[in-house]
C-alpha cells in the first residue's frame, strides 16, 4: 500500500571517497566510508528521521518536521568534521571526506520502503549543486523554518533543474564564513577535485580568476578587481564570490545585473540577489540583454586543469 504525505526529504553525500580509496586501498577505505555512513544515519535517527535507502557513498533520508531536517543537515556537517574517519589516523595528513547535503520539501509516496516523487527529484538535483561542507535547501522547505532559523539562509535565486521545466528558488546555509573549511586527516587530491577558476571578458580585459583571487569585485570604479567603463554600471556594482569550488555572483548596485547563460533564453535578473555561476554565459551590468548597448562581461566556469591565472 502507498502513503502519500508532506515532508522534508533530506540528501547526504560523501566526498573524496575515491581518493581514499588510493591512498589507503580498498579494505581500510571502506571501513572508513561504513563508519561515516553509519554515523550519519544515527545523527537522522537522534533527529526523528528516517533513513530510507543509502545510495553508494551517501544516503537518502525524510523527516516530518522540517526545522529537525534542517538541523540534521547541520549536525551531519559539523560531526564528520569533528570526527577522526580514520582508524589510527594517517600522521601528518588531514581527511578529505567531506560532505554535501540538500534538503528540498513537498509531497512525496511512498512504496515498497522506498520514496517517490517531485521532493525527491529535487533534492537529488539540488545536491549536485552542493559544493563539499555545503547545504542546500529549497524555498518551499524555507518558508516551513521559524524566523531565527530562516536567518541561517541565504538566497542564490531560482535555478534551473535538469527534467524539471519551472526553475526551483535555493537557498545555501550560511553556518561558516566563505571558505573554511574544519577537516582531521589531509590526503592529497587529484586535479578534478581541485577548486575551479573563473574567465571573465569583454573587448577590453581578459582574466582568469582562482579562488584564491576571492571575492572579486565588477565595477566602473578603477579599484574594481574588473573595471567596466560605462556610466550605467555603479562604482561596485556586483561582486563574486568562491565557495568550495563554486562561484556566486551578487548583485550591489542600484541598476541590477542580469545573468544570460549560454543556451538559456531565460534572463536571471538579480536585484540585491544571488546566483551561482556555471558552464559559460554573459552578465550585464546595469541594462537588461534587450540593450544592444548593454555594459556585457561574458564568463566561463574552468575546471582546475584548464586554469590559467594571469
Amino acid at each position: 500500500m502507498s502513503n502519500t504525505r508532506q515532508c522534508a526529504v533530506l540528501f547526504a553525500d560523501l566526498r573524496g571517497s575515491t581518493a581514499l580509496y588510493l591512498k589507503l586501498g580498498n579494505s581500510e577505505a571502506a571501513t572508513v566510508v561504513t563508519h561515516s555512513l553509519a554515523m550519519l544515519g544515527q545523527i537522522v535517527a537522534r533527529n526523528g528521521g528516517r533513513v530510507i535507502k543509502t545510495l553508494g557513498d551517501g544516503l537518502m533520508a525524510v523527516f516530518r518536521d522540517p526545522e529537525r531536517a534542517v538541523e540534521s543537515a547541520a549536525s551531519l556537517q559539523e560531526s564528520l568534521e569533528r570526527s577522526a574517519v580514520v582508524p589510527g589516523g594517517l600522521p601528518g595528513r588531514e581527511t578529505a571526506i567531506k560532505l554535501k547535503t540538500a534538503v528540498a520539501w513537498g509531497e512525496i509516496v511512498e512504496l515498497d520502503n522506498d520514496c517517490f516523487g517531485d521532493a525527491v527529484n529535487v533534492a537529488a538535483r539540488i545536491l549536485d549543486l552542493a559544493g563539499d561542507n555545503e547545504t542546500l535547501i529549497t524555498g518551499p522547505l524555507h518558508r516551513q523554518l521559524p524566523t531565527d532559523l530562516q536567518s541561517r539562509f541565504r538566497s542564490i535565486d531560482k535555478l534551473h533543474l535538469r527534467g524539471r521545466k519551472e526553475p526551483v528558488a535555493v537557498l545555501r546555509m550560511e553556518n561558516r564564513r566563505f571558505g573554511d573549511t574544519v577537516t582531521t586527516m589531509h590526503i592529497e587530491l587529484s586535479g578534478a577535485d581541485m577548486p575551479e577558476g573563473i574567465r571573465l571578458f569583454n573587448d577590453e580585459t581578459d582574466r582568469t580568476y582562482t579562488s584564491a583571487d576571492m571575492p572579486l569585485e565588477l565595477g566602473r570604479s578603477p579599484q574594481a578587481g574588473f573595471c567596466i567603463n560605462d556610466s550605467r554600471v555603479s562604482r561596485t556594482h556586483a561582486r563574486i564570490e568562491s565557495h568550495s569550488g563554486h562561484f556566486y555572483l551578487s548583485d550591489q548596485s542600484y541598476n541590477g545585473t542580469h545573468v544570460q547563460f549560454d543556451h538559456d533564453e531565460q534572463v536571471l535578473t538579480l536585484r540585491r540577489g544571488t546566483c551561482t555561476l556555471h558552464g559559460t554565459g554573459s552578465i550585464y551590468l546595469g541594462t537588461t540583454p534587450n540593450d544592444p548597448s548593454a555594459a556585457k562581461v561574458r564568463f566561463e566556469v574552468l575546471s582546475y586543469g584548464d586554469v590559467d591565472a594571469t
